[in-house]
């Protein structure tokens, strides 16, 4: 019996990809490079970003005299975010006299300490222009006051700056300059070390 042959099956060739197909693995080549580069810039951008330091211990006290704004403890906050160096000053001893008040942001204050370093003394200066509204009475709070004066790194130790009392003009460790509507200038000066020296 004659055998006759099976015609094979023809292989066609197979169609180019669509259009759409071509875009969007362009697009997934694309996408993935992209996503590359924004997690390097968030990790470099994490790495870049000054940390918040610590201060120890964060609160401490020391007496200041302020003549007639009063005398007495007041309560200092330190503060290091890694770009700035701040202090906080709140007392219910020193208050602004009966008759008196300060608007907000109205009194400019500048506080000396003294700074310890490897031994060698010398001082830093924080200053600002930051209060609440106040007014006859009120306990004082001053700041936060930025580090404005001299420099501090890890491991400097800063504490107050005793002078003898009376407070004057040429001595003073906190002055606090009030300009609206009561304009005063109050010379303090602090007559104990803090509590506990902060360091930075």
């Amino acid at each position: 019996m004659p055998i006759t042959p099976v015609p094979s099956p023809s292989l066609s060739p197979s169609s180019p990809p669509s259009e759409a197909s071509a875009r969007r693995r362009a697009s997934s080549r694309v996408r993935v490079p992209l996503a590359l580069a924004a997690a390097c810039s968030a990790v470099t951008a994490l790495a870049l970003a000054p940390t918040a330091q610590a201060v120890t211990p964060l609160t401490a006290t020391a007496t200041y005299d302020c003549g007639t704004w009063g005398s007495g403890l007041a309560t200092l906050t330190a503060a290091d975010s890694g770009t700035s160096k701040t202090i906080k000053l709140t007392s219910t001893a020193i208050t602004m006299p009966p008759g008196t008040s300060a608007d907000p942001n109205s009194i400019t204050t500048t506080l000396k300490l003294t700074k310890t370093s490897g031994g060698t003394t010398s001082q830093v200066q924080f200053s600002g222009k930051a209060n609440p509204g106040m007014s006859g009475s009120t306990p004082i709070t001053l700041g936060p006051l930025k580090l404005t004066s001299g420099t501090l790194t890890a491991g400097d130790r800063t504490d107050s700056a005793v002078l003898p009392t009376p407070p004057g003009a040429t001595n003073w460790s906190l002055q606090i300059v009030a300009s609206s509507p009561t304009t005063a200038t109050v010379p303090c000066v602090a007559t104990s070390v803090q509590s506990a020296a902060f360091t930075w």
